[in-house]
């Protein structure tokens, strides 16, 4: 058994039930660090991986009614246009520059959470 791949998942299945993320915060990094993955394959593995993290996920946080299945619904709908033009570019892109970025939006996110009341 693979025990850094099997950390990778139990790191991001905890995280994923807990704050409600894990693939791109927690598998992509630690893939490309940890495994040595490179980029573009790091983003399709966490993708797959994701669909297992959110279908139990969801179905935990639903049965203890904490889905707004209306909100979710229409997110998960236009989210489909998104991961489409996303994929389209992520796909064709210099791997570096995909960390850079990535590494930018996680900085932002995290400080203006940080600030948020």
């Amino acid at each position: 058994m693979d025990w850094v791949t099997a950390g990778i998942g139990l790191m991001g299945g905890f995280t994923g039930g807990l704050l409600g993320v894990g693939g791109g915060v927690i598998y992509l990094p630690l893939m490309v660090m940890l495994k040595g993955m490179d980029t573009h394959r790091a983003v399709g593995t966490s993708l797959f991986v994701i669909v297992f993290t959110g279908a139990f996920g969801a179905f935990f946080h639903h049965k203890a009614g904490m889905v707004d299945v209306k909100i979710a619904l229409l997110m998960g709908i236009f989210s489909i246009a998104g991961v489409w033009v996303g994929t389209k570019i992520s796909v064709n892109a210099d791997p570096a520059i995909l960390r850079k970025i990535f590494s930018v939006f996680l900085v932002v996110m995290a400080i203006k959470l940080f600030f948020t009341k």
